[in-house]
């Protein structure tokens, strides 16, 4: 039998579980043939919201109302789509206690939480001043959310790779 090595266990941050490193694992209770869905629909408001801070930079350099506008549009797409990835996240967030039991888990759905009030407060600043709203304060909320979500996708990746949740298992998901 191959030895699996000891992983670091810096709790909060980190909480390793070594009963989880050899199970196979629980899968997303928010699945289609067994592929979960929120990793695959996280990917969108990522790259949305992760790119409105270029843009308003963009518009800053150049004042181009074109970069004006595509912030508007990829923070309200950005919203949109993390509005359908909460969703799913949520389910499972509320149906696998095994992501409720682990910090991961709850830093994983505070950070999210925390970005999409950011997102809306940062849509609304720019609702009918949609360049006026950009410095300081838009560029500022922007450049935030997308830390925080990069700290988020850091908590989401430990619940599936450390944690084993959402893959293709039969683990307990009580555990």
């Amino acid at each position: 039998m191959t030895q699996i090595p000891d992983t670091p266990n810096f709790s909060p941050l980190i909480e390793t579980n070594e009963e989880e490193k050899r199970d196979s694992g629980v899968p997303s209770t928010v699945a289609i043939a067994g592929h979960p869905l929120h990793p695959l629909i996280v990917t969108f408001p990522i790259a949305f919201l992760a790119s409105a801070p270029i843009s308003d930079l963009a518009y800053w350099w150049t004042k181009d109302m074109f970069w004006a506008q595509a912030s508007w549009w990829l923070i309200l797409i950005g919203l949109g789509a993390a509005v359908l990835a909460a969703i799913t996240g949520m389910l499972d967030f509320l149906r696998i206690e095994r992501v409720r039991k682990r910090s991961a888990g709850w830093a994983h759905m505070i950070l999210n939480i925390s970005s999409m009030i950011l997102t809306i407060i940062n849509l609304l600043l720019r609702s009918g001043n949609i360049s006026g709203a950009i410095l300081p304060l838009g560029l500022v909320l922007s450049i935030v959310v997308a830390a925080l979500l990069g700290l988020s996708g850091w908590f989401g990746a430990e619940l599936v790779f450390r944690h084993k949740v959402a893959v293709i298992g039969y683990g307990d998901p009580n555990r």
